[in-house]
């Protein structure tokens, strides 16, 4: 009878071990696979063409660590500023690389309309340039450990929006391309060198941006059979992505407003833009 007992105790003591040899590992497993925290980085970057110094912003989340889709942001043209980085911020959090670019070179920003008109108006009158300036964003991108090179999409806000389209209307190799309060009259239009899928989200009261010159664009789209969007949100205005517009429309006394109904509506367009063309 006592080395029965004895065989017993061992027996249950030996599972005792098996079972919390088996339920450390379960716990070990389990850390191992629960995703870690977004933590977005935020870094400047400074870049160049053969002719102009520029400096952008690169957001990531570290603790992704797999290769990830990219997306070039253009800015306004008011230059790069606050407002683009923080897009950038909430790309990274979505889980893509984002780098907000310099299309004036030095980081430049204007301080009146008058200013911005001449230097978006300088960008323009030079494609070439403005096409370098574009793609050695997108070189940043590439280069950089994060990214996985053949994911790349461009998004930009009012100038930056005419940018993107113009950069994919002359044949620049981007999966999409979204345009906020964009203007639709470009330096080059839609042509068989678009390839990119595209977005374009407008207020349908922005007064600088008329019927003629929409219908114009989309009938351009149309006969390339371009795999596009075209959305007008009705009450927004001029900059409605920004919640800067107000302060500056009263500023200058330029028909601009923040729209909060239109800003979170067409993101959410552009989430769904990304995930279907990097899926």
């Amino acid at each position: 009878m006592k080395k029965l007992i004895i065989g017993s105790v061992t027996l249950l003591l030996l599972v005792g071990i098996s079972c919390k040899g088996k339920n450390n590992n379960q716990q070990e497993d389990s850390a191992e696979s629960d995703p870690l925290p977004v933590s977005v980085v935020g870094e400047e970057v400074t870049y160049a063409t053969d002719s102009t110094d520029l400096k952008g912003y690169l957001a990531y989340d570290e603790n992704k660590k797999e290769k990830r889709p990219a997306v070039v942001i253009v800015h306004e043209w008011w230059g790069h500023n606050d407002y683009v980085r923080q897009r950038a911020d909430m790309l990274a959090e979505m889980g893509y690389t984002a780098i907000a670019l310099d299309m004036y070179g030095n980081g430049k920003q204007a301080a009146h309309p008058e200013d911005a008109g001449k230097f978006a108006k300088s960008v323009f009158s030079n494609l070439p340039e403005a096409k370098a300036r574009f793609s050695a964003a997108v070189d940043v991108l590439k280069n950089h450990n994060s990214v996985n090179t053949e994911k790349i999409a461009a998004i930009g806000y009012c100038f930056g929006g005419s940018v993107v389209l113009t950069m994919a209307n002359s044949g620049v190799d981007l999966d999409a391309v979204a345009a906020f309060h964009s203007g639709v009259t470009l330096p080059e239009m839609p042509n068989d060198k678009l390839k990119a899928r595209v977005l374009v989200c407008n207020g349908a009261d922005d007064p600088f941006i008329g019927e003629a010159a929409i219908e114009k664009f989309k009938s351009a789209m149309d006969s390339i059979g371009a795999n596009y969007e075209y959305i007008s949100y009705p009450g927004a205005k001029h900059g409605f992505t920004s919640k800067e517009a107000d302060k500056k429309g009263e500023k200058f006394n330029l028909p601009l407003a923040y729209n909060a109904q239109a800003d979170k509506q067409s993101w959410i367009k552009l989430q769904e833009l990304l995930s279907e063309v990097f899926e």
